[in-house]
């Protein structure tokens, strides 16, 4: 990595925060639990990701998709309780022999809401609705802080949540909060910080690791890092490159060094996201090394914006996601972690059941999430499906897009209890959460 990106990636490390005294609640070896948020950026169809495999269902979907809709012998069946009348989409093979094994649940129309909505509530003028709704970069953003009435740059709900579970990782030697893709608001806390590292290659400063004359370079570095700290952002500035020097030395053996194990998982995969989720996998592996109990993790994949040539792009996608992900599980449970790691999806959105003339979709509302890992009460659905009717009880207008019926704040809240927070740091971590009955889905 030369100088420049390292400075880049460094930018998103800062100071650790002082963890403080343990609490009661501090986990012993043994005890470690992870979120993998994969997030879908551009909007994932999830219409066509699930698609109706009944005689009326089927027909429905094929006639208002007709330029889009998948074959109905293609689609791959979700049997079991609450889903025995629809199929995923046919590159996610993976996916459905996790739904077979119980190990993954998908969760219904999700979106991001300031309170329910009915429709009629939602046509009424006065009603609070989320900002700028069907705009990419306010959906995303809104998704990753959980937060729909007040536009928020400054933290994301996976940060926030770290921020309430310090004293599960007094021993951690790294942050335990780390994106594979890419800084994120997702992973922006207000105490804790999150270190961004490459899906691939070193995780180091070219010209300061190895070597005498490295060695030399980067003493003199450090000691220049540590002087001249009166002003308060030159002071925050060189804490940041001092830890990430730190971090990088502790992380880079792991993300570098050989891990056969691992690796037999992922053989054959080169797609980028099958990249990000090894390095996760790497530092999952190394968890008692790096002293962390309780961990958040972001990986990306993109270009879901499918305005034309629908049915190729995401069949692409799909086809880099599902080996990825399952190769992913797979490994968890090979290193005895498949229990203590849940991974999900989040998208901007969900795109109108209506395609466009271009053989696309546009931008749309609520949609369906997976929810992976040996925790997960899998093998099926969860929430309502929406009526799949142009102009419908679900529709917010006349080309499908649908009201969510279940808010983004209590699919985190889901998440976050799992992962350990109490009711009490879920009010910190989901301000709006007491706007939603249940708060949590028990799907995990």
């Amino acid at each position: 990595m030369h100088r420049r990106s390292f400075l880049t990636r460094a930018g998103a490390l800062a100071a650790l925060s002082a963890l403080g005294p343990l609490s009661s609640r501090a986990s012993t070896a043994g005890d470690y639990k992870a979120l993998v948020c994969i997030f879908l950026y551009g909007g994932n169809d999830s219409n066509n990701m699930i698609v109706p495999i009944d005689a009326a269902g089927y027909a429905n979907y094929a006639k208002l998709r007709s330029t889009i809709a998948l074959p109905q012998d293609q689609l791959l069946p979700l049997a079991g309780s609450g889903a025995a009348q629809y199929g995923l989409h046919p590159a996610l093979t993976g996916l459905q022999s996790l739904y077979k094994t119980r190990n993954l649940a998908i969760v219904a129309n999700v979106g991001t809401l300031v309170e329910p909505l009915t429709k009629s509530q939602y046509l009424s003028p006065s009603t609070i609705k989320p900002d700028n709704l069907f705009s990419h970069i306010d959906q995303q953003h809104q998704w990753e802080a959980s937060l729909s009435d007040t536009p928020s740059l400054t933290t994301g709900w996976g940060g926030r949540l770290i921020d309430q579970l310090t004293s599960f990782n007094a021993t951690a030697s790294v942050p335990p909060m780390i994106s594979a893709g890419g800084n994120n608001l997702f992973v922006t806390a207000a105490d804790s910080q999150a270190l961004v590292i490459p899906a691939t290659g070193p995780f180091i400063l070219e010209g300061f690791s190895s070597g005498s004359a490295d060695v030399v370079r980067r003493s003199a570095l450090v000691q220049l890092l540590g002087i001249d700290q009166r002003d308060a952002l030159t002071k925050a500035a060189q804490n940041i490159m001092t830890d990430a020097l730190s971090a990088s030395a502790i992380l880079n053996p792991i993300l570098t060094g050989p891990s056969p194990t691992l690796e037999s998982y992922f053989a054959g995969l080169t797609s980028n996201i099958s990249q990000q989720l090894l390095a996760i996998a790497k530092v999952i592996q190394a968890r008692e090394q790096l002293g962390t109990r309780r961990q958040v993790f972001l990986a990306t994949l993109g270009s879901f914006d499918t305005h034309t040539n629908q049915l190729y792009r995401q069949q692409a996608l799909f086809a880099d996601l599902d080996p990825a992900l399952s190769a992913f599980c797979a490994a968890m449970a090979g290193i005895g972690a498949g229990n203590s790691v849940t991974s999900f999806t989040l998208s901007d959105f969900s795109r109108t059941f209506l395609p466009n003339t271009g053989g696309g979709t546009d931008h749309a509302w609520g949609s369906h999430q997976i929810v992976v890992g040996g925790a997960v009460r899998g093998g099926q659905m969860y929430g309502k499906m929406p009526t799949l009717e142009i102009g419908g009880p679900d529709d917010a207008g006349d080309e499908g897009r649908w009201i969510p019926t279940i808010a983004v704040d209590q699919y985190a809240a889901t998440l976050s209890t799992w992962l350990g927070a109490t009711q009490a740091e879920l009010a910190s971590v989901l301000p709006n959460l007491s706007a939603f009955t249940p708060s949590t889905l028990g799907f995990v």
